[in-house]
């Protein structure tokens, strides 16, 4: 057997946890044997929970940097705006690399990159894991077979629950982008577009436009007598559908490493340890009426493609539930479906004399929020990095270009009020 593939996590975040818990399931396959992280309890805990040395703790990717390499690859899950500042460093010592999405928050960051991987010849797989769910997967294999013929149209929609719109794009990390130097659509919905560019993958994109805006979240929005902080000065604390109290403290799970981040070097806090935070400075404890976010919650992104096709994404925040939902439309036929619904459909032109069609329904199994793909993702990386072949699911670096570099021009074609923007790959 090979030996398995080393790695040191970059960030410690949620996403890069979830990849490196592939060591703990399959130790044959991915060894955890250091981490990079400026939060000292998050150090140690990584440290503990994969059982390295503690020289191999280091406060930021530079100074994992002046070690020398280490290990075969990186699983950097920084925030958005750090990691291509993070990842040149250890791409010029030969890393390998596991890259959160979106690799890149501007055209000019994306082309220093690139140029880094070219210049060194480093695997550099970005973490589209959608790619990876039954459902994308099965409605790939089907366009492959040429089930539906030739693609004309591909719809894709994803709506951003109330309470994920407010906790991550309002209040949270995402709501500014002069802080996180990311937008909206960049942030939430690279893996839409990837997808879309995935599934169109014989063709390129070539114009792209796109309209949208802040319609719900702002100041002049906010209900009458509401307080600067739900906790602290406002009376309607217990009826806002917003309030921080009715989405944070009576579901304390459901956004914990968001909202409680700042309480983890306490091992158990209580009830009052929250309040307190909620009532301080905390972002999470504002109105979110009154917030300083200037990304926007709603958009729609028009594609043309160079074969005469068309694809639109739609996004829109604060619905009453999040929802995916995609429809193909080709020369004989539509596959349409939803991923929360955990099944996709297959519809054939059939003219006969009693029907017009066939519709076959695809049952899917994975139900998580990603599909079942986060553990097929970390799989297929150690593939990749072992020269082994890898899914048609890998996305490396030069494979998710297509579907940034739209983005790019899609909130570039936002600010100019829609104007098209010409793709150049």
């Amino acid at each position: 057997m090979s030996k398995p593939v080393t790695a040191v996590i970059v960030g410690a975040g949620h996403r890069a946890m979830l990849y490196a818990d592939l060591a703990l399931t399959n130790p044959e396959l991915l060894q955890i044997v250091g981490v990079a992280d400026p939060n000292p309890v998050r150090r140690q805990a990584v440290m503990q929970r994969y059982g390295f040395p503690q020289e191999n703790r280091f406060a930021d990717a530079l100074e994992l940097a002046k070690r020398g390499r280490l290990a075969d690859a990186v699983i950097n899950g920084t925030m958005d705006w750090q990691h291509v500042e993070t990842s040149l460093p250890l791409l010029e010592l030969g890393y390998d690399m596991l890259l959160e999405k979106p690799f890149a928050v501007n055209q000019a960051e994306m082309h220093r990159l690139v140029e880094c991987v070219r210049a060194h010849g480093n695997k550099v797989m970005i973490c589209h894991v959608l790619r990876y769910s039954s459902f994308y997967q099965g409605i790939k294999e089907r366009i492959l077979k040429g089930e539906i013929g030739d693609i004309i149209h591909i719809q894709t929609q994803e709506h951003v629950s109330y309470h994920h719109l407010s906790t991550a794009y309002v209040r949270g990390k995402w709501a500014n982008s002069g802080r996180c130097k990311t937008s909206m659509l960049l942030a939430k919905c690279c893996h839409d577009l990837d997808i879309m560019m995935w599934l169109m993958s014989e063709t390129r994109p070539a114009v792209v436009s796109s309209l949208g805006g802040k319609f719900q979240f702002k100041p002049e929005n906010a209900p009458e007598n509401a307080g600067e902080r739900c906790l602290a000065d406002c009376p309607l604390v217990d009826t806002c559908r917003y309030s921080a109290k009715r989405l944070y403290l009576d579901q304390p799970a459901r956004w914990a490493f968001y909202v409680w981040d700042r309480l983890e070097h306490i091992e158990n806090p209580t009830q009052k340890d929250r309040i307190n935070l909620l009532k301080g400075d905390s972002p999470y404890g504002r109105c979110i009426y009154k917030c300083d976010n200037d990304v926007v919650d709603h958009q729609s992104v028009l594609v043309q493609f160079a074969s005469g096709a068309t694809g639109v994404h739609n996004l829109v925040g604060g619905t009453a539930s999040s929802l995916r939902r995609i429809h193909i439309t080709g020369t004989k036929g539509e596959i349409y479906g939803s991923l929360e619904e955990g099944k996709f459909y297959v519809a054939k032109i059939h003219p006969t004399a009693t029907d017009e069609k066939t519709v076959e329904t695809v049952e899917l199994k994975e139900r998580d929020s990603h599909g079942g793909g986060d553990r097929g993702l970390a799989m297929d990386f150690i593939s990749y990095v072992r020269g082994e072949q890898p899914s048609v699911s890998c996305t490396s670096l030069f494979d998710s270009i297509p579907g940034h570099l739209c983005i790019y021009l899609a909130d570039r074609s936002l600010q100019m009020g829609g104007m098209p923007q010409r793709v150049e790959l």
